[in-house]
């Protein structure tokens, strides 16, 4: 994987802490070139305390426009939903306009339906907003990642049939028997800032794997995300481990 940058924390308090400060510099860059930010935000357990983070700014919220890269197929108020999760850590504390709100829908008797629908809205969402590719995909501003212990990011597990949609913004995605909405990679690849944030000694022998010269794309998916901005990688010192990952910096805030 090349492109990359690759930042390691020595804990996950620090991670976090740095991934916020990130966070901030991108938003507040976005707005200052174009009058807006457009986050993708992720699910999972080490966004969370970002998004608390987050909670306690002081920003200019309604410059912020909302999607989520996946989520299950649960409403909002169940406990696995990426979005509750997102509302009760951080948009419920902050007046960002709920019409800036993209929330996916897992409402619909047919998850393929909501996969469509969800496309349906972040088309009408980005119709008035700029930049924008030449083959009309939108360019998110800053799309926050996680990534498994199976090298899956968003929604986009190991050979799985999403993983082939190169035509659609939104697809639907499955864990085993599971359908998910997910964001596809060519949407992904569309933005200015992608930042993975990856936590914990269980990630790292997915990571040796998404940096080897010769692992599959298809069984580690995140080797796919491949930005025309920048990627960086957040790691904590659990998650590194002893891996010699290229150009990779520790860091010490």
């Amino acid at each position: 994987m090349t492109g990359s940058t690759i930042a390691i924390l020595p804990d996950k308090t620090t991670l976090v802490h740095y991934a916020l400060a990130q966070s901030i510099a991108v938003i507040q860059q976005a707005i200052a070139d174009h009058g807006y930010c457009t986050l993708a935000l992720a699910g999972g357990s080490t966004p969370k305390p970002i998004y608390e983070g987050l909670a306690q700014q002081d920003l200019p919220w309604d410059k912020l426009y909302l999607f989520w890269g996946d989520e299950r197929y649960v409403p909002v108020d169940h406990p696995d939903s990426n979005a509750g999760m997102a509302k009760r850590a951080w948009l419920d504390h902050v007046p960002i306009p709920a019409d800036h709100i993209f929330i996916t829908p897992t409402t619909e008797a047919d998850p393929a339906q909501a996969a469509q629908r969800y496309e349906a809205d972040l088309k009408a969402a980005f119709a008035p907003l700029q930049p924008r590719a030449e083959d009309g995909f939108p360019v998110f501003d800053l799309v926050w990642l996680g990534m498994g212990d199976d090298g899956h990011t968003a929604s986009l597990f190991p050979h799985t049939a999403a993983l082939g949609v190169t035509d659609r913004w939104v697809a639907l995605g499955n864990k085993g028997d599971e359908p998910r909405i997910t964001f596809t990679v060519p949407l992904i690849n569309h933005s200015r800032w992608v930042m993975v944030v990856a936590a914990g000694a269980s990630k790292q022998a997915a990571l040796a794997q998404v940096f080897s010269a010769t692992a599959a794309d298809l069984a580690y998916p995140i080797r796919m995300v491949r930005p025309t901005g920048t990627l960086d990688w957040l790691l904590d010192a659990d998650a590194a481990g002893e891996l010699t990952l290229p150009g990779a910096q520790w860091v010490q805030p």
